[in-house]
């Protein structure tokens, strides 16, 4: 089998390669517009939707995993720009079903005969994705639905993340150190997410686990699964009929308050993020539905994820920093959550994040959507070395997705004054302003101490000043290594001069031979302070994320 596999590999492999060399060579020349010379090239925003297109017709023709790929791409704005993000956030996880018959392998594998184990079953699926589709049936006269594992899209897989392994190597070569390490992260995340989503087990136990959570939410409704008719490939859920979530006309058929459906939905996916920290991580229109009493239906919790106590609590924060307009306080919990650089210039950032707001809001103060923040700072993720954590990156993008589909509903859906009325009645801006008032008290109290002790240190320091006794320790923290790379390039230059001098001097005497090492010297030390000069780590100022270019990259 291993063999099978690694046969597999090495032919898809030559079948990726085919696909994205054309990529790897614009990128290449991005760096090196020869290949092996030349300066960088400027790549327009045109060019790269043009490249993101490419990439999204790449994707798609490989085949189920790496349409997957792409959709954990397109939420990673830490490893790609915002052209390709907004270009693959198109991607559907839609592709034609398997055979029947080859489904059916599959199923009385796992549950034995259809004909014995359910009533009836219609053999023309429901839905289809890239890893499963889904099937109608009956059981002990239930309505169920059955979703079963796509045939044969385990090895597949398994091969395609080898390739995807063996390819990282190659891809570093063309990032940067910092999207380096977020890719070799992105990589160990993919692997572990699709063959989590390929385990039916896991999905039903969580499936079940927020069924739990939600069992006194009357707007709310999951279906219950079916433990005896499931298994790692097969899983048996109640079939719960209902509108599509988006299909607002139908909605309106029915009579049903659209906006209280955006505020429900808003508020079910705070619960599940802040409080109970697991949740529904793909809800696109597909996996939601509405009955006709209003009940929002949640769908294929094959996605989904865990948020730990730590970042549900920074969140929070996050969430009460915006809805307060206090920029320290985003940035703040940007840095404690791990996405922001504690080193980050806080002047530049607290102006991405102002501008951010007040491009959002419009005339009224909180009239403004948090995509459009969460937009800002995606880009901002891309222009600074930032890292996005694995379980952030799902909660981002449920956060864009869900206020989306709300906005679909509600065209004047505010979602900072659902998640503010939310988080006032959950208690949560109680306990930060109780907090705030405690810490205030502490930093006081600090203070009157530092006060009493101060006079007396500064009376000692200023005694020592006046007898001369006083000495003054510095630290130079040079990491990148500028004041090195400085003094070589004054010794180069010395080392050149004095060469230039030494030869004319030496030819002038008649001293072939010695001028002519001391012509050799003076070349090479040329040629290192020449390199010196060419080294992409010399001195030189990086450009800042300023006001001006954000207001271009919009109007772009």
């Amino acid at each position: 089998m291993v063999t099978l596999v690694n046969l597999r590999a090495y032919w898809r492999f030559f079948v990726v390669a085919r696909q994205f060399l054309p990529l790897l060579l614009a990128y290449a020349r991005d760096r090196r517009r020869y290949l092996l010379f030349g300066g960088r090239r400027q790549v327009d925003r045109e060019t790269q939707v043009r490249r993101a297109e490419h990439l999204l017709s790449s994707l798609l023709t490989l085949g189920p995993t790496f349409i997957k790929l792409g959709q954990l791409l397109s939420t990673r704005p830490d490893v790609l720009p915002k052209a390709y993000i907004d270009v693959l956030s198109s991607l559907q996880d839609d592709v034609p079903p398997a055979d029947w018959a080859d489904a059916r392998v599959v199923l009385e594998e796992e549950l034995g005969p259809v004909a014995e184990t359910f009533d009836e079953f219609d053999t023309d699926p429901i839905s289809g994705a890239s890893l499963g589709q889904v099937y109608r049936a009956k059981v002990r006269g239930q309505d169920v639905a059955v979703k079963v594992r796509r045939p044969g899209v385990e090895s597949l897989v398994e091969a395609d993340l080898r390739v995807i392994k063996w390819s990282l190597p190659l891809l570093m070569r063309f990032v940067g150190e910092a999207r380096a390490f977020s890719l070799e992260n992105l990589a160990d995340e993919f692997a572990k997410t699709i063959r989590e989503e390929m385990d039916y087990n896991r999905e039903a136990r969580m499936l079940t686990e927020i069924r739990a959570n939600f069992a006194d939410f009357d707007g709310v409704r999951i279906p219950a699964v079916l433990d005896d008719y499931s298994d790692a490939r097969v899983l048996t859920m109640e079939y719960v009929a209902g509108t599509k979530i988006n299909d607002v006309e139908r909605l309106d058929e029915l009579g049903i308050d659209r906006s209280h459906i955006a505020e429900t939905l808003q508020e079910t996916y705070l619960q599940m993020i802040i409080e109970d920290g697991v949740f529904h991580a793909d809800p696109h229109p597909g996996n939601l539905a509405v009955t006709d009493d209003g009940t929002i239906v949640f769908y294929d919790f094959g996605m989904s994820g865990r948020v730990d106590e730590f970042i549900q609590d920074r969140i929070v924060e996050f969430y009460i920093a915006v809805a307060n307009q206090d920029i320290d306080g985003i940035l703040d919990s940007l840095i404690a959550i791990g996405t922001l650089s504690p080193e980050a210039d806080r002047d530049v950032m607290g102006d991405v994040m102002e501008l951010a707001i007040a491009d959002a809001r419009g005339d009224d103060i909180e009239q403004y959507r948090v995509n459009q923040i969460i937009s800002q700072i995606e880009d901002s993720i891309y222009e600074f070395p930032f890292r996005l954590p694995a379980n952030l990156a799902l909660v981002l993008r449920v956060a864009t997705v869900v206020e989306g589909v709300c906005v679909t509903l509600d065209g004047d859906f505010d979602f900072i004054e659902t998640a503010t009325s939310y988080l006032t009645e959950q208690g949560y801006r109680e306990e930060s302003v109780k907090q705030y008032v405690e810490e205030t008290g502490e930093q006081a109290w600090e203070s009157a101490q530092s006060m009493l002790r101060v006079p007396p240190k500064l009376e000692h320091t200023l005694d020592r000043a006046q007898r001369g006794n006083l000495t003054l320790q510095v630290e130079l923290n040079d990491q990148k290594g500028v004041i090195d790379r400085l003094a070589k390039r004054i010794v180069y230059g010395l080392v050149f001069s004095f060469s230039l001098l030494s030869t004319a001097y030496l030819y002038q005497g008649a001293s072939l031979y010695a001028a002519g090492v001391s012509a050799v010297i003076g070349i090479i030390g040329g040629i290192l302070l020449w390199l010196s000069f060419r080294d992409r780590k010399g001195i030189r100022a990086q450009p800042q994320f300023t006001r001006q270019n954000m207001r271009k990259r919009r109007e772009d």
